[in-house]
Parts: structure tokens; sequence; C-alpha cells
């Protein structure tokens, strides 16, 4: 039966539920605590290992089995009870930027949380730990066949590739949830539920290099490099992109590295570029322009060059499949019912999150805000304020025991 706003409220009266949502607000000055502690321990992508264990210790230290798996992802279970978990609440250990000491994350004085991946995403980890908690301290359904499966995993930002969420989900994991509720950030004001597509690819152009003066018009890497950009962004294809309404895309070159010194004409230039598209069509047409611009400037080069040659290569180094959920999916009528109950004005929209890998195979799964309010994410200037944590944390709760019961 679809969970609507009314059945919400029964659920919500529920005594041992009454409890659990409660201890939210009990146990704020807690949640905060642990949310200051976890981004204290650095995890930039590939390096999340400390944080993994950290947050493995802290699972253990609040009643849950948990382990890290061959990914390194943090998996967490109540005792006994592995078999028993069919819907799995993730969020992602990693962060773009990691704090190059415990001191560079802080508490302002108007309470707000200052430091990289405060928000984004440590409002989704402090959540998984107050899910734990209230869920140990406050059982909300104590006679329910099933129970959730919580884990903090691995490789969602950057060329990470959301290698932690392909490992929970490959078909031959038979422990693989049914279902996924993926905390990202903060605001609750956003349901994804369509997964944004997207492919990174590098452009490596490499030459023999010489000195600035005496080897001078030998082909030069970085303005063959500089040229396929200036190409590929063209006033012509860039305005094409922003101004087409749907789909919906978008480019990026995001790093340029090359060269050694002034006086020196480069050896190797790089560039990584980061394409996207509600339709992955336009990716596929961009990818194609990109190669195209990419192939006429190392030609554009060359035909300059009176010395040795440039050569150039376009490598893709990641790829995000698109997808969503199907009309009428049970996990998005029990998010929407929630929100009418606690009075949270969603709406639905596309974005490129952990969510991507279970929609692109058909398996129901939606990304959420975990609460509070946060910005400047992926900068040195992220902020996460824990005011209104607790409306997104009584979400997460409420959904999350609908769709055990739905089950």
């Amino acid at each position: 039966m679809p969970l609507v706003a009314g059945s919400v409220a029964d659920l919500a009266r529920a005594p041992e539920l009454r409890v659990a949502l409660d201890w939210f607000r009990r146990e704020r000055a807690w949640i905060n605590e642990q949310h200051l502690k976890l981004c204290r321990v650095p995890a930039p992508t590939f390096l999340e290992q400390k944080r993994a264990e950290w947050m493995a210790d802290r699972f253990q230290s609040l009643g849950w089995e948990s382990r890290l798996d061959r990914s390194g992802n943090v998996v967490a279970a109540l005792p006994g009870r592995r078999d028993s978990a069919t819907i799995a609440v993730t969020a992602h250990l990693d962060t773009v930027l990691a704090p190059r000491s415990p001191d560079e994350i802080k508490l302002s004085g108007d309470g707000r949380l200052l430091g990289p991946g405060v928000s984004d995403n440590g409002a989704g980890l402090a959540a998984l730990l107050a899910l734990a908690a209230a869920w140990s301290a406050a059982p909300p359904l104590p006679d329910a066949p099933l129970s959730p499966l919580l884990v903090a995993n691995v490789g969602e930002e950057g060329e990470g590739n959301l290698s932690g969420m392909r490992f929970l989900c490959r078909e031959s994991n038979g422990s693989r949830p049914k279902s996924f509720l993926v905390l990202d950030g903060p605001n609750t004001d956003h349901i994804t539920c369509r997964a944004l597509a997207s492919r990174r690819f590098e452009v490596a152009v490499t030459g023999p290099g010489g000195h600035s003066w005496s080897d001078y018009g030998a082909g030069n890497p970085v303005h063959a490099l500089s040229r396929a950009i200036a190409e590929f962004t063209s006033a012509d294809f860039a305005g094409a992109v922003a101004n087409e309404p749907t789909p919906r895309s978008s480019f990026n070159f995001g790093l340029i590295q090359g060269g050694t010194s002034i006086n020196c004409i480069p050896t190797e230039a790089r560039a990584k570029v980061d394409l996207r598209s509600e339709k992955p069509e336009k990716i596929d047409e961009m990818a194609s322009l990109l190669a195209a611009s990419v192939a006429q400037a190392a030609e554009i080069e060359n035909n300059r060059a009176t010395g040795g040659r440039v050569t150039a290569r376009l490598k893709e180094i990641g790829s995000r499949p698109g997808g969503e959920l199907r009309e009428g999916a049970p996990i998005l009528n029990c998010l929407l019912a929630v929100d009418a109950f606690l009075g949270i004005r969603s709406r639905l929209d596309c974005s490129s999150t952990d969510a991507n890998i279970p929609l692109s195979l058909g398996i129901p799964a939606v990304s959420i805000g975990a609460g509070g309010q946060g910005g400047g994410a992926h900068t040195p200037a992220e902020w996460f304020h824990p005011e209104s944590r607790e409306l997104g944390l009584r979400r997460i709760l409420l959904a999350l025991c609908g769709l055990i019961l739905a089950e």
C-alpha cells in the first residue's frame, strides 16, 4: 500500500518511533561533536582509509557490526541482521579537498562548522552516525523482519568514478541491497531521482621540448593544448551548450598542467575535462567534438613548427551512467509522503551522485540532503550550520521505516 501523509502520521505516533525521533532533538550536541571529529580525519579521494577506520570504530561503539569491504567501504548492520538488511542508507567518505591539519576544521562564533568537507559530505556521514545511535538507543521497529544497512562508501568525488557504489551494486555481490537512500550534503529542498550522466577525459600533448631561444620552432605542447581548449570552447559551440534549454549540458576544463620553467619549451601538457548532460547522446556529441578539437590543434601546431612535432592523445578517465526512477516508484512515493507530513517543500531534480549506479541498473535509489544548511562545497571556504539538522534526520528515519514496512 502506498505511503501517504496520513499513514506517515500514524507511523510517527508509534511509541517506539516517537522515542527515536525525539533522540535527534535530545542529542544535538553529540551529533555536532561527531560531525566535527569525523571531518578532522582527512579523506581525499583514494585515501579514505583513516576516516573509514574511524567510522567503523564509531559504528562498533554504537552497537553495530561493521567491517571494511574489499573496495574500502564501511558496511554496518545490526548484530545478526546482515542478511535482513535490504535497504541501504549511504554517505560518501571522500572529499575533494582535505584539511591540512585538524585545526583547519573549526567552529565559528555563530555555530557553523568551517573547513573542507564539512558540508559535502560531513553532513551525510554525521547523519549515518546519528541514525545508528538513535536506532540502538531506541529501536523504532523492534518487531520488523528487515533492518537497514548503513554504508560509508569510497570514491564518490572526482576520479573516484563511484567505485564504492559500483562495488556495492555488483551483480556478483549476493548481499546487494534492494534499494538505496543516498545522503549527500545537507539541504532538504531536493530529491534526486534522475541520474546525470557524465564522461571525463584527459588530454595529453607531448613534444621534444628544448630551450626557449635556441630550440625555438619546436612543437610546443602547451601551445597545442591551449589551442585545443580554445577551439572546443569557441563562442559558437559554448553558446550552443549554455543556451540550449533541453537537454541541459555542461563542460569544464578543471585541471591544466605542463611545463617546468619559463625558458623551457615543455615536453608535456595535460588537461582534464568534465562533460555532463541530461541526455547521454549529447555527451557523446561533445566527446566527438573534443576529439576533433584536439586533433586539429595538434595539426596546426605541427604545421607551424620548424622543429620537432607534438603528439596528442585523448583518454577517457571516468564515466558516470545516467538513469531514473520508474514512475510511481515506492521509494519516491514514500519520500514525498514524508515531506508532506513534515512540511518540507522539496523538488525533484537531476544530479550526479552515488545514486547514478543503482539507478542505471534499475535498482530503486534516491539522493537527498541530510539536514542543516551548507555552502561553499569543493572550496576552502566550505561551511555547515546545524540549524534544522533535526528536520533532515527525522525525514531520513521516517522514510527508512516506511520503506522497511513496505517491503
